[in-house]
C-alpha cells in the first residue's frame, strides 16, 4: 500500500509513530494501531450482511474520522458513503471525493449552514437532519444562494432523548415544509436509537427497538398518505443493526464501531448470550503502549494515560492477557496491576479502549499492522473537526 518514500520528510518519534516497513516492535508509543486482517474481516462481514438483507450501509465517519478507513469500507464492504456529525467533518470527506454524505445532526448556525450549502459543489449528494420547521427557511435560502440542492431527513427522537421530534404530526409538518422549499429535497427519515446501543441484554435492546420501529412505521405510513414516501429510512448501530435490517421499515444502516470494536461495545451480548467481541466482531483497534517504569514490584507504569484515550465508558483492558490489569490512569501514566512482576520496562502491550470514537479523535495517525510489520500509515483525517 504505502512505502517509506511517501513519508520522506516525516521523522519517526516526532512526526509519526512509525513508517511502513518497520517492525511492530519499533513503533513509538502511545499510538493507535490497526490489525489490518481483523479490520478487513469486520468490514467484509458487515458488507456481506447488509447485501444479504438488502440494506444500504452508510458507515459512520465520526467513529474513525479517516478517509482511508472509509474508502476501505466502501471497497471491501460496499458502504455507499458516510455519516458525519459536523459540517467541517463532512467537508473533509467531501474534499476527498466521497459522493454520498449525511450529516446525521442539525445545522443551525448561519456560517455552518452556508458551508453546508456549498458542499454539493464538490460533486456529491449531501443530506442533513432537520427537527425544527424554522430551520427549513434558512437551509433553503443558503441552497438558493449557492445554486445547490441540499437533501433533508426529518429526525425522529425514537428513544435517545436528544435531537429529533417525537410525534408523527411534527414529522409530517417538517417534511411538507422541506418538500415545498426551493433548493431542498425531502429524502427521508433519520431514526437512530442511540440510547440502547450499549445495553448488555439482547432482549432488552430488542424491546427498545421494537418500540422505535413502531414509532417510525407510523411516521412512514403518515408520510405515504401525504404522497411523501421517504426514499431512505436511516438508522441502526453496531448494537442494533439486525433489528433495523429485519424491520421492513428501515433501508439504510449507520454502523460504525463494528469495524474497530471497543470494550464498551464488546461486552454487550448477542442473541445466544455471547459477548459480541468473542465471535460476532474482532478487536481491530488498539492503543499500543510501553512500560516506562516498574519501580514498584507489583505495579507497572505505562505511557498511555488520559491524553492517549477516552475513559468515559470505562478503562481499557489489556488485550490477550489475564495476568496483568490496567487499573488507573492520570494525564500521562497508566497504572498496571502486575502481582507476579511479569512485565519489564519497554515491554509493549495492546490496550482495547473503552470508547473508540473519542479515543481516535486524540490521535493523528493510525498505524496499520500485518504479520508483525507496519504496512500502512493513515492520518486521522478529520481529527478536531468539531464545528
Amino acid at each position: 500500500m504505502d512505502n517509506r518514500n511517501g513519508y520522506a520528510n516525516l521523522e519517526v518519534g516526532f512526526d509519526v509513530p512509525a513508517l511502513p516497513g518497520m517492525s511492530e516492535t519499533e513503533i513509538q508509543t502511545p499510538c493507535l494501531i490497526l490489525d489490518l486482517d481483523a479490520l478487513e474481516r469486520n468490514i467484509k462481514m458487515m458488507g456481506d450482511y447488509a447485501k444479504a438483507h438488502g440494506m444500504r450501509h452508510r458507515a459512520h465517519g465520526k467513529m474513525h474520522k479517516s478517509v482511508d478507513v472509509l474508502k476501505l469500507q466502501m471497497e471491501l464492504g460496499g458502504a455507499i458513503g458516510v455519516c458525519c456529525q459536523k459540517v467541517s467533518e463532512a467537508e473533509v470527506f467531501a474534499r476527498a471525493g466521497i459522493k454520498d454524505i449525511l450529516i446525521s445532526n442539525q445545522v443551525r448556525d448561519p456560517l455552518k449552514i452556508d458551508r453546508l450549502a456549498r458542499l454539493p459543489k464538490l460533486g456529491g449528494r449531501v443530506i442533513v437532519c432537520v427537527d425544527d420547521v424554522a430551520n427549513v427557511a434558512d437551509l433553503s435560502a443558503a441552497a438558493q444562494k449557492h445554486g445547490t440542492t441540499v437533501e433533508c431527513f426529518v429526525e425522529i427522537d425514537c428513544g435517545a432523548g436528544r435531537c429529533g421530534v417525537k410525534t408523527t404530526p411534527e414529522v409530517v409538518e417538517i417534511a411538507k415544509a422541506i418538500d415545498t422549499a426551493e433548493g431542498l429535497k425531502f429524502t427521508g427519515i433519520q431514526a437512530y436509537q442511540g440510547a440502547m446501543q450499549h445495553i448488555d441484554s439482547y432482549e432488552d435492546r430488542r424491546a427498545k427497538l421494537d418500540a422505535a420501529i413502531a414509532q417510525v412505521k407510523d411516521a412512514v405510513d403518515a408520510l405515504e398518505a401525504e404522497a411523501l414516501k421517504p426514499e431512505l429510512v436511516s438508522g441502526g448501530g453496531t448494537g442494533s443493526y439486525y433489528f433495523e435490517s429485519n424491520s421492513g421499515v428501515y433501508n439504510e444502516l449507520q454502523c460504525g464501531s463494528y469495524a474497530f470494536m471497543d470494550a464498551d461495545y464488546g461486552r454487550i451480548l448477542d442473541k445466544n448470550g455471547k459477548r459480541i467481541d468473542q465471535g460476532e466482531w474482532e478487536n481491530a483497534l488498539f492503543i499500543l503502549t510501553s512500560v516506562m517504569s516498574h519501580a514498584k514490584a507489583d505495579k507497572a507504569i505505562c505511557d498511555a494515560g488520559l491524553k492517549a484515550q477516552s475513559v468515559d465508558s470505562g478503562l481499557p483492558f489489556i488485550y490477550g492477557r489475564d495476568d496483568v490489569k490496567y487499573i488507573k490512569c492520570s494525564d500521562e501514566h497508566g497504572v498496571i496491576e502486575d502481582p507476579d512482576g511479569v512485565l519489564k520496562v519497554n515491554d509493549k502491550l495492546k490496550l482495547v479502549t473503552g470508547h473508540c470514537d473519542p479515543t481516535c479523535n486524540v490521535h493523528d495517525w493510525y498505524v496499520g499492522v500485518r504479520n508483525g510489520k507496519v504496512e500502512t500509515l493513515w492520518p486521522v483525517s478529520a481529527r478536531g473537526k468539531a464545528y
